[in-house]
């Protein structure tokens, strides 16, 4: 019914061809829409950048009652649940405004010790992040676009608001996940009462619509007509630094040193945490993570692995989408990593976290997952949540959330199920990608914010206040790591600039096929 009513939509916004159903949607062509396309103000249409089963779903009331707390009563409660916390202190990260990170999502997992003590641990974090598509609207009436509008009211409107309307128009670029690109784009028109031009830059496109001229972005339109960029919308999450300039005419939202300092980097993200802990040591204030060893070559990878019990988790730093990232539980799984040929010089290998029989065993102890509630077959399965945030002058603000489930339930004993590989267990990450690049969404391992999944999570609202404290957190240490990585210099004429220290990212990240694809 939704899709026959989307068909009938006769919007400009309809020549985008994106599907409402999540299945037809996920799987769309590097070769289709090479030119770009205009999206007008008053485009948006609710079927078209969110999943059919989103938009007939029920907000949770506990989820609704977190997203209308507040920052003043959130830190309320935090801090009278943690009061080593120092007030103060939380107080003014949560009213942070960040340079060059202005939205993101961390994926965290709800975790336990032996003893029993539950907390959010970050996985990862995020620049331009999913989820739009799959958070129930907290208000039908009022809030059509959701999240949409939310990240572009508080988050890009004041960024493009400050750009000079004479080099150009707007656009909103992307390389998947058109359902939410376009809905951007269009919340994007409504909200600057513009055109906005929407295109798709891949890495393989021999002609791609976009290009950059002394600094400044064009994109191309179906008559082959190039039209200068102003004010960029980034949805572009696949080593976008070899295709945006770190510095540039056209400002982008969010700036490529965003993913070079955490965003897209696991490497230089486990630097910002870091770096980030240290600052705020006192404070009762961290970013907590697994123990992460980082900038590794692929031979000394096998001795962390053993240090670790013989489990463990290998990334490639710069990978997302669930892309290079290897468990590791046995010889065979690790074989298996060692035999693979990788782009990249190096690694990090982080600490697994499993079930209480086979979690690693690090410094600060053994984490499991808690997982979801067992099902009728008591069965446990592993979860993720993402919680997505974005801010402006005035701090950060939960955007969305949703959470995702592994494949197969948690084996009490590694070898219980000898078919059940650890990925199948502990992977959660919902995107597929096929041999020839194209790009599918396991979307029935997705859990709403609803009514029905929910409950299946086990979460209450302290546990939201965390993930959501933990994710600011994060967000904040990566932007605070980027604004190390621009170095001001005195240029005649136009005053100071930031300009990118190669010098210190090359010692901080010294992975020289990482470096080699920076675009200058």
């Amino acid at each position: 019914m939704l899709q026959s009513k989307a068909d009938d939509l006769d919007h400009k916004i309809s020549k985008i061809d994106l599907a409402s159903d999540p299945k037809a949607e996920q799987v769309y062509s590097k070769k289709n829409n090479q030119a770009a396309k205009i999206v007008n103000k008053g485009d948006f249409e609710a079927e078209r950048h969110f999943y059919p089963r989103v938009l007939n779903a029920n907000i949770h009331p506990l989820v609704s009652s977190f997203f209308s707390l507040g920052n003043e009563r959130i830190l309320a409660r935090y801090t009278h649940l943690n009061p080593q916390v120092n007030p103060e202190t939380l107080k003014s990260l949560l009213n942070y405004s960040p340079k060059y990170f202005h939205w993101a999502g961390s994926d965290l997992f709800n975790v336990t010790t032996a003893n029993g003590q539950r907390q959010m641990i970050v996985v990862e974090t995020n620049s331009c992040p999913s989820g739009q598509k799959s958070m129930p609207l907290l208000n039908e009436i009022s809030e059509e676009n959701g999240g949409y509008g939310v990240v572009m009211h508080h988050a890009t409107k004041e960024i493009i608001s400050k750009t000079d309307p004479s080099l150009g128009d707007l656009a909103v670029v992307y390389d998947k996940n058109g359902m939410e690109a376009t809905g951007y784009a269009a919340v994007l028109a409504d909200s600057t009462n513009e055109k906005v031009w929407i295109a798709e830059f891949y890495m393989q496109d021999p002609d791609p619509p976009v290009k950059w001229v002394d600094g400044l972005m064009y994109v191309r339109d179906a008559e082959r007509v190039w039209h200068p960029i102003r004010g960029c919308f980034r949805y572009v999450t696949q080593k976008p630094w070899n295709r945006f300039p770190i510095h540039g005419k056209t400002v982008v939202v969010n700036n490529i040193v965003a993913c070079l300092a955490g965003g897209r980097n696991k490497a230089m993200a486990s630097r910002a945490y870091d770096m980030f802990n240290s600052e705020y040591t006192g404070s009762g204030l961290a970013v907590r993570v697994p123990e992460t060893i980082r900038n590794l070559t692929k031979s000394e990878i096998p001795l962390l692995i053993d240090s670790f019990g013989g489990h463990g988790v290998i990334k490639v730093p710069y990978s997302n989408a669930g892309q290079g990232v290897y468990t590791i539980t046995n010889k065979q799984e690790l074989d298996e990593f060692m035999n693979t040929d990788h782009h990249y010089d190096k690694f990090i290998v982080q600490s697994l976290v499993g079930n209480a029989s086979w979690s690693s065993v690090t410094r600060a102890g053994t984490f499991y997952h808690v997982g979801t509630i067992p099902n009728k077959k008591n069965h446990t399965y592993v979860v993720d949540l993402r919680m997505m945030v974005c801010a402006d002058e005035n701090g950060f603000r939960p955007v969305a959330c949703y959470a995702r489930k592994a494949r197969k339930p948690l084996c009490v004993n590694l070898g219980d199920d000898p078919e059940v590989t650890s990925w199948d267990m502990l992977g959660t990450n919902l995107s597929v990608k096929s041999k020839d690049g194209e790009w599918s969404t396991e979307s029935q391992r997705l859990l709403l914010m609803d009514r029905k999944d929910f409950n299946q999570l086990g979460l209450g609202v302290d546990d939201l206040i965390d993930a959501y404290i933990q994710t600011v957190l994060s967000v904040i240490a990566i932007d605070k790591l980027a604004k190390r990585l621009m170095k001001d210099i005195s240029v005649q004429n136009d005053g100071v600039i930031d300009t990118f220290d190669y010098d210190l990212f090359e010692a901080l990240n010294p992975d020289q096929a990482l470096l080699s694809e920076l675009m200058h």
